[in-house]
């Protein structure tokens, strides 16, 4: 079992989430999280996704999170993170912080 994993994540924050500046409501964010993944399992890059939605500061990186171990995110996220093949994308996550879709990397 990997210490050490990288990945890439699309994060849609609501309005009442963790450090959440978002204004839409959280049923908008499942709609929007959910075409997202739609578009992912349809073949659309990851990166420009990130890019073009993530509410979170690693948008301009095409979502790149990095390298991180365990203890280090909020436990579904890391759940979700450390069960990933590597290339593989999860489900859509949902943390305090919003809903996920999380690309592992690495």
């Amino acid at each position: 079992m990997a210490d050490q994993i990288s990945a890439s994540h699309i994060l849609l924050m609501y309005a009442g989430s963790e450090r959440s500046s978002a204004t839409r409501s959280q049923a908008e964010a499942q709609t929007q999280i959910a075409a997202i993944e739609k578009q992912l399992q349809d073949g659309a890059d990851f990166a420009a996704l990130a890019r073009e939605h993530s509410d979170c500061g690693s948008a301009a990186a095409g979502g790149d999170l990095g390298s991180f171990g365990r203890g280090q995110m909020v436990k579904a996220f890391e759940e979700a993170a450390f069960g990933l093949g590597v290339g593989d994308t999860s489900p859509v996550v949902e943390t305090p912080f919003g809903y996920h879709i999380i690309h592992r990397t690495g």
